[in-house]
């Protein structure tokens, strides 16, 4: 039985070893914490909606329903060349490689003054506090933003920021204190969201206008300070609590191993989530057989300019990973690609209704969705869980 080693036990990862599990490969899964967490539904922690607990499914669980072996360790390098991965703890081998571990964040300037709600898990619960800090005392100013990677922009994440303030905003209407905050959404792009579409980015707007939200955008980030955050201009918006999901670059462990990295530090890959190896062509494959793979946000992504990484796009490739590596055994030339299942796809929550979004080439749209998208997002959430843990069946695709 061939052995296959992933690193990451995010949605690439996990989607990975269920799938190579379903083709009867020897699966072992190393992750440096040991629960699988949801973060597109940990955007209702922050407002008390959800708890911590309830957005992670403990891996020993996820073990248990598929039959992988998993191992808690800190991955410290990739060496392709001696098919080795070298961790804190133990050295491991292996046949087949997924590298599914997320990606870096881009550095700033005064970083310890604000929260991530894309960043440690954790702090979605010091989010929590910041805000019920405010509501104590009543009234406040607060910031909430996400910022762009230029060498790839593909690595950005605006949705949940937008979430997460459209859920103060809710939270803060049903206390009926909502006129004594200032909220500002902030960007240093001139349309952040543009990659939806013209039509949301219209409808954001709107939204925007609606809900007496303040926008900052087209201004570049100097530093982030305790009151607020300077601006390329040196202009100053004062915050009482920033929230901001810096744009993504290469995990510091790509930094230290040698695969094929693009100019941010991303891992390159072809269609097939292969990785293309520029030191020794010959190592690209061995009689058509690619040992090493990149998958989800550890990947440099191809595709249109208004790509963006999701987690559905992430499933998508693992499944993909699976489905090739058991023909590379089989010794059958049928591949899967990921290209052509590029879209963004998601249900905007606002805490009391949601919007639909989707795009793809032929262009986006938002559709507004009172009510019942809020409990849509919310059904997402336990579907996810309970359909990885085996519980209830899988909907084919997701």
């Amino acid at each position: 039985m061939k052995k296959v080693l992933i690193l990451g036990g995010g949605f690439a990862g996990v989607e990975a070893a269920i799938f190579l599990r379903k083709e009867n490969f020897e699966v072992t899964l190393i992750s440096n914490r040991d629960y699988f967490y949801i973060y597109p539904t940990s955007i209702w922690i922050p407002t008390g909606e959800s708890k911590f607990e309830d957005m992670c499914v403990p891996l020993k669980d996820l073990q248990k329903a598929h039959g992988f072996e998993l191992i808690i360790d800190e991955v410290e390098s990739i060496k392709s060349k001696e098919n080795k991965v070298y961790c804190k703890k133990e050295t491991y081998e292996y046949e087949f490689l997924i590298v599914a571990m997320g990606n870096g964040k881009m550095k700033h300037e005064g970083s310890e003054h604000f929260l991530s709600i894309c960043g440690k898990p954790e702090d979605s619960m010091k989010i929590k506090a910041k805000i019920d800090e405010l509501i104590a005392k009543g009234s406040g100013k607060i910031a909430m933003g996400f910022g762009g990677n230029p060498k790839d922009p593909s690595n950005v994440r605006g949705g949940p920021a937008f979430e997460v303030l459209f859920n103060v905003h809710n939270q803060l209407k049903k206390l009926g204190i909502r006129d004594n905050f200032e909220l500002t959404f902030f960007a240093p792009m001139a349309e952040p969201g543009a990659r939806m579409g013209k039509k949301a980015l219209k409808m954001m707007d709107i939204f925007f206008d609606r809900l007496n939200i303040n926008k900052h955008f087209g201004k570049k980030m100097k530093r982030f300070e305790k009151d607020g955050i300077v601006f390329e201009d040196d202009t100053k918006l004062e915050s009482d609590f920033t929230m901001f999901i810096p744009a993504g670059n290469g995990h510091d462990v790509f930094a230290n191993s040698d695969l094929p990295l693009n100019e941010a530090g991303l891992i390159r890959i072809n269609d097939y989530c292969e990785i293309k190896h520029d030191f020794d062509e010959s190592r690209e494959a061995e009689d058509g057989v690619y040992k090493v793979f990149a998958i989800g946000d550890s990947a440099a992504m191809q595709g249109p300019d208004w790509k963006a990484k999701q987690g559905h796009i992430a499933e998508v490739m693992a499944r993909n990973v699976a489905f090739n590596i058991d023909r590379m055994v089989k010794g059958n030339d049928e591949r899967k690609g990921y290209e052509e299942h590029i879209n963004i796809l998601c249900v905007m929550d606002s805490g009391d209704g949601a919007a639909f979004v989707y795009r793809d080439n032929k262009g986006g749209k938002m559709i507004p969705m009172p009510i019942v998208g809020h409990w849509l997002k919310k059904g997402w959430g336990w579907y996810c869980k309970n359909s990885k843990l085996g519980r209830i069946p899988r909907v084919p695709g997701m």
